[in-house]
């Protein structure tokens, strides 16, 4: 399946199906409303809130929808958290999000809520080789289970289960796992979250908040020095984006380790993934962070972690490897599950 989307004003095709489909993290909300016959989709409206600016999802899609005069046949939310019954407590925000109270505010016989990354997962189908930025080639013609690892406000992940036909997604909460170091330093790491936070998950070095986390336990480890601008830059915004723009930049070596020590930790839990999935597929790193800093992704570091797992370094290097820089993945996957009426 493949999305063309099509010029506005156009006509849907007469089977079509208009589609709400939502992307909903801990920093932004994105809505949108699709027309499709399966083949073809076309976007009629589309809206990026932040998700923080507003009290639950009800409101933002009661705005949308009213404000735009729209009419669906079908809805599917991916949302941040854990997903049971058709009920959502969003792991980064203060809210729940209920399948059937939303239902009944669209006029819907159901609303489906799914995992954020469960709606990546069923993006990836719907996505151009220009919509991605490969990492590892792999090995030719890899055929079989897949995974998809996403680092943004937190850290999502889920696999794609290969039945011999199609890819079938499914979500995990693997984000919060125990973080597991592999060295020295990253011992030091730990050993610095413990204290403050007790339980230290992957989420607390893989997220944007993560990156922080990272730079705060080099800068408190005397492993670099923090110039007064960097320290204003960090007080007046979100210091993840501060710490990754220095780096980038080379504007301070303490920023450029930082981020270093970010893209090995994301190279090695999402190696971590791909063997408990067995991703012989592949693998995609989703999220709004990795295209950001996708030259240092596309440095060794990131397929050296990956790979270094002893006897099993062979099978993770047979492993396509791509970044997702559409940052729509996740909503047309959200869409696509609508349609499909999983």
């Amino acid at each position: 399946m493949r999305v063309r989307t099509k010029r506005r004003g156009s006509k849907p095709t007469a089977k079509a199906l208009r589609i709400l489909a939502g992307d909903v993290g801990g920093t932004n909300t994105r809505l949108a409303c699709y027309d499709t016959d399966g083949r073809r989709w076309s976007a009629v409206a589309e809206q990026v809130v932040p998700s923080r600016d507003h009290p639950g999802l009800d409101a933002i899609v009661t705005a949308f929808k009213s404000s735009r005069r729209l009419r669906f046949d079908r809805a599917c939310i991916g949302i941040a958290g854990p997903i049971r019954d058709g009920r959502c407590e969003a792991t980064n925000l203060p809210w729940v999000v209920d399948a059937k109270r939303l239902a009944s505010e669209l006029r819907l016989p159901h609303v489906r809520l799914i995992n954020d990354l469960e709606a990546n997962a069923y993006g990836t189908g719907a996505l151009e080789p220009a919509d991605f930025e490969i990492l590892n080639i792999g090995k030719a013609g890899a055929t079989g289970n897949m995974a998809v690892i996403s680092a943004g406000t937190g850290l999502g992940e889920a696999g794609l289960f290969w039945d011999g036909t199609l890819h079938r997604p499914f979500a995990c909460e693997g984000g919060h796992s125990d973080f597991a170091p592999a060295n020295e330093l990253q011992v030091g790491l730990w050993t610095f979250l413990s204290k403050g936070q007790g339980h230290v998950s992957w989420e607390r070095v893989l997220s944007g908040p993560g990156l922080h986390n990272i730079y705060r336990y080099l800068r408190d480890a005397g492993r670099g020095d923090e110039p007064s601008w960097l320290k204003e830059d960090l007080a007046k915004g979100d210091p993840s984006v501060a710490i990754s723009k220095a780096a980038l930049a080379a504007r301070s070596d303490l920023c450029v380790r930082a981020l270093d020590l970010f893209v090995e930790l994301y190279g090695a839990e999402a190696g971590n993934l791909a063997l408990k999935v067995m991703a012989v597929g592949g693998v995609c790193v989703g999220g709004g962070i990795a295209p950001k800093i996708i030259e240092k992704m596309k440095s060794s570091a990131f397929m050296a972690a990956f790979t270094a797992k002893g006897r099993m370094r062979t099978l993770l290097q047979d492993m396509p490897v791509r970044v997702i820089l559409n940052d729509r993945a996740a909503l047309l996957g959200a869409a696509r599950c609508a349609w499909l009426g999983v």
